[in-house]
Order: structure tokens, then C-alpha cells, then sequence
């Protein structure tokens, strides 16, 4: 199910923008703005957020995380390194 909703998403980004939804050129865009792309940017990333509190209200699972937060942090940020290297994300290139 999860496939489906980001495949439909990066559909409906390139359907209705023309953009593709390569998560960190989102955020770069985001991070270094240009006039008439913050919103929609914004917007996408919030719902990246939203969805999953959403969906822990409606349907509660506890999720137990062994790492520290700190190396959690650590690597989000190596792997957003790494795809901002390699040219993006997989689901940004179709």
C-alpha cells in the first residue's frame, strides 16, 4: 500500500506541477527558495509529516527504535548527503 500512495503521490506532483518528486531537490528547494516554488514545496514536505501522525491516531502501533535519536539525526543526514550526491532519490527518477 505504501508503493501505491508514493507512487500516486509523485503522479499527482508531476500532474499537476510538471515537477518530479525527488524528495531532496524538494527540500533544497526549500532550503534555497526561488519565487513561486516554496509553497507547493512546503506543502509537500508537510504532508510527508502529517501523513504518519495522522495515521498513528487512527491506527496506533507501537514502533520500538533501539538507536539513540542523535544517531538517528546522524543518519538522515548522511543518506540526504548521499542522494543530493548521486542526483537525487530513486522515486525522483522515473
Amino acid at each position: 500500500v505504501g508503493g501505491l500512495l508514493i507512487g500516486a503521490a509523485a503522479a499527482l506532483l508531476l500532474l499537476a506541477n510538471g515537477r518530479i518528486a525527488g524528495i531532496s531537490g524538494i527540500m533544497g528547494g526549500v532550503l534555497n527558495p526561488r519565487k513561486g516554488e516554496t509553497v507547493w514545496r512546503i506543502a509537500f514536505l508537510a504532508g510527508l509529516i502529517a501523513a504518519p501522525m495522522l495515521y498513528a491516531l487512527v491506527a496506533p502501533v507501537e514502533i520500538t527504535v533501539a538507536a539513540p535519536l542523535p544517531l538517528l539525526a546522524a543518519a538522515g543526514l548522511i543518506v540526504g548527503f548521499g542522494t543530493r550526491l548521486g542526483s537525487g532519490c530513486t522515486s525522483g527518477h522515473g
